[in-house]
């Protein structure tokens, strides 16, 4: 499993999290919530656990 953080603004954090979840080779655990990053209004940060999906 990895764990992975994911940073940006709201709209490239929900960008990334669909990409990840239409991809083939990973299955998504959990994504959390946007939290906001200290000092600006502007970025974001949220966790996701993805695995390698197994074979078919």
């Amino acid at each position: 499993m990895l764990k992975i953080r994911i940073q940006g603004t709201l709209r490239d954090i929900d960008w990334f999290k669909r990409l990840m979840k239409r991809n083939e080779e990973i299955e998504v655990q959990e994504v959390s919530e946007p939290f906001p990053n200290k000092g600006t209004d502007r970025y974001f940060r949220a966790y996701a656990e993805v695995e390698r999906k197994r074979n078919r």
